[in-house]
């Protein structure tokens, strides 16, 4: 789980977010642009976490937060996803219990209601594997900064260091916490590696 997050490819164009984002503190509407460019993927992570029907409600108040505390921001990051997972994870905190109700929902029926709110492709795809369930229970298992930092890397695409960002830890807490969280799943899954069923079941 380390080299997709250093490929990804994200088009910001024509100002990176930090200059867009200090911009804002003296033309508010500028951070209009922070919102378009990162709320769809930002949103996708939520859904996978928490389903649809939370997603829209936490990717709102996660904006409203970064808005309210945009002066904050470490303008020396040129880019603000990191900045925003990390805000959305704080709030997908408040709805644990509906996240860790739903991975025992998936576990028990085998019925997923995220995948739902995806495309047939991948919702083919998830439903295909037969290590979901499993997968499912072992994640409500993990504890809340375990689950975090997995799916964050799984998910979220962020690198350690992000990652770290994100969640205002050390990385070494990152790498701890990872490691963890990843044995524990493969513990659960009998051995499989969980950096394949994970991904799998983005």
């Amino acid at each position: 789980m380390t080299a997709p997050a250093q490929m990804r490819i994200r088009d910001h164009t024509p100002d990176a977010d930090a200059a867009v984002i200090k911009a804002s503190l003296h033309d508010p509407e500028r951070f209009a642009e922070v919102f378009d460019r990162h709320a769809a993927v930002l949103h996708r992570y939520v859904v996978r976490r928490l389903g649809p029907d939370h997603a829209e409600d936490v990717v709102a108040e996660a904006f409203t937060r970064a808005f309210e505390k945009r002066h904050k921001y470490a303008f020396d990051r040129s880019d603000a996803l990191p900045w925003l997972y990390g805000i959305a994870t704080n709030i997908i905190g408040t709805h644990r219990r509906a996240e860790v109700r739903g991975y025992r929902a998936l576990a028990r029926t085998g019925e997923d209601p995220v995948a739902a709110a995806f495309d047939d492709q991948v919702v083919a795809q998830v439903t295909a594997s037969a290590t979901r369930e499993l997968l499912a229970a072992a994640l409500a298992k993990l504890g809340r900064g375990e689950r975090d930092v997995l799916l964050l890397i799984a998910w979220g695409d962020l690198t350690y260091e992000e990652t770290a960002q994100a969640l205002d830890v050390p990385v070494g807490t990152v790498r701890s916490r990872l490691s963890r969280s990843r044995r524990k799943i493969a513990h659960a899954l009998g051995g499989s590696n969980p950096t394949d069923v994970i991904e799998e079941a983005r």
